[in-house]
Formats: C-alpha cells, structure tokens, sequence
C-alpha cells in the first residue's frame, strides 16, 4: 500500500481487537480519544446531530467542519472523515479532489468511502496520491433510499457472493481497511477469515478485527436503536434528570446562588 502514516501502520499492525468509535467534535474526541484506535467522523452525525432520516444530504463543507473540530480532539487515535454522499461515485478524478480537500482542511489521516467493485477503481486512484482509504461493505447507508433498506446482508448466496466480491475488490485497491456493516455472523467470519486488511464490524461479528459503534448510541442517547447496539450508559435519563433540577432552581430563584455571581 505504501503508507506513510506511522498511527495507520501500527493500526494495521495491531494484534489485539481494535477499538473504533464516532465523534462529530472536539469535546467528544476528547473524551474518546484515549480509548479508541481509530475516530471516524461518520456521515451518520446527519442523523445524530442535524435529525436527518438518513445520510443522503450532507454536505462535503459539512463535514470537513466537523472533520476539522474532531481533528483537534484526537492525539493517539487515527481520525478517519467520511466521504458523503456524492463526492466520490461518479469518477476517481471527483474522488481524488475531494479527498484532498477533506484532508488538508481538516489535519485527518484518511477518508472512508461506502462501497466495493463499484468504487474500487476511486479507491486506488486516492491510494496511489497516498490518501489512506477505509472502505465500507455489507449495509450501505448511503445506498439507502427506504426504510425497509435498513436490513441484514448476507442472508442469499448470491448477495454473499456480491459483498466477498466488494472485499477483494477494495483490498486489491488498496483500502488499509473494512468496515463490514450489518451482515450476517457466519458470512462476517468468512469475511474476516479471507481479508487481508483489517475488518472492523458493526452488526457483524466478534471475530472481526475490531468494532465500531456510534458514540451516542452507546451513551443512550437515543430511546431505539438498531439491534446491534449495546447502550453502556442512559446519557439521555441523566440530562433530564439535569434540566428537571436547573428548572426547578431558576423557578425558585435557587439560581444564580451567591457563588455563581460576579
């Protein structure tokens, strides 16, 4: 591949599962930065942040701006900003600006892009500029244009044979790595087992080399969630919990106390 970038050789290199998460600003990239492998900065904040019903409509401005606050949150981590939604498919030179863009204004390591023999041909043209490339099989978000597109991968032979063929046609491209969303166990094993770059899962398996989930999902942000979310704190009920309490205080002149004023 002839990377360059010393933090996606060690990634690349590591032996133990890797830990990879979301964050869409500094503060959060803080606060995970120590913990994770890799931050991505996921077209997914769309829907996180901006209440889209999905990722179809972010802007490339959009996220480098993101890109570039989370950028200043990560010391350790690989930062890793999506290519949204009509900034790469329709040639390998459109590919190629945009990701330069992205990385020279936001300092990241590298760019993600959703697909395989489709985009392949973009993902080799980046690596040859030596822009490192994460791709993204299995589930596509922004190849969704239904809900009822939200489902699990892998189910038919024939689609397991489409989603094998997209891994060996961007580890032929060059991507240093695969996030394998939403596919079933067994066919995520086969994949994890055949791939000679790293898979990172989400909704796959525990025997891909690494996992990634959605920082607020995880929190508990959100009252539903896909199923392959595990929720390791209710952040939701807690700010409630806050705003009940400062509501409260200012209604009965509790706040500002002496302490909080000038």
């Amino acid at each position: 591949m002839g990377i360059k970038n010393n933090k996606i050789k060690i990634f690349c290199k590591q032996k133990r599962p890797l830990v990879c998460l979301t964050a869409y600003n500094k503060h959060m990239a803080t606060i995970v930065d120590p913990f994770c492998d890799l931050v991505l900065v996921g077209d997914s904040l769309a829907m996180v942040l901006y209440g889209e019903t999905n990722t179809n409509n972010i802007s490339l401005q959009t996220m480098i701006g993101h890109g570039k606050s989370v950028a200043r949150g990560c010391s350790k981590s690989i930062v890793i900003v999506d290519m949204p939604k009509g900034t790469y498919e329709a040639s390998a030179k459109l590919a190629l600006k945009n990701a330069k863009k992205i990385l020279k204004e936001t300092g990241c390591d590298g760019v993600k892009l959703e697909g395989g023999v489709k985009i392949s041909h973009c993902i080799k043209l980046l690596v040859k500029n030596k822009i490192p490339v994460m791709a993204h099989i299995g589930l596509m978000p922004q190849q969704v244009k239904h809900p009822k597109d939200y489902r699990v991968k892998g189910r038919f032979l024939e689609e397991q044979e489409l989603i094998i063929s997209d891994l060996k046609a961007v580890e032929k491209a060059g991507a240093f790595s695969v996030v394998i969303e939403a596919v079933t166990e067994k066919l995520a094993n086969k994949l994890t087992k055949i791939s000679k770059i790293k898979t990172i899962g989400i909704g796959a398996s525990k025997k891909c080399d690494g996992q990634i989930l959605v920082t607020e999902d995880l929190l508990g942000f959100f009252s539903k969630n896909a199923k392959f979310v595990k929720k390791y704190a209710d952040i939701s009920s807690y700010i409630s919990k806050a705003v009940k309490k400062f509501k409260s205080d200012v209604i009965k002149r509790k706040f500002p106390s002496k302490e909080n004023i000038y």
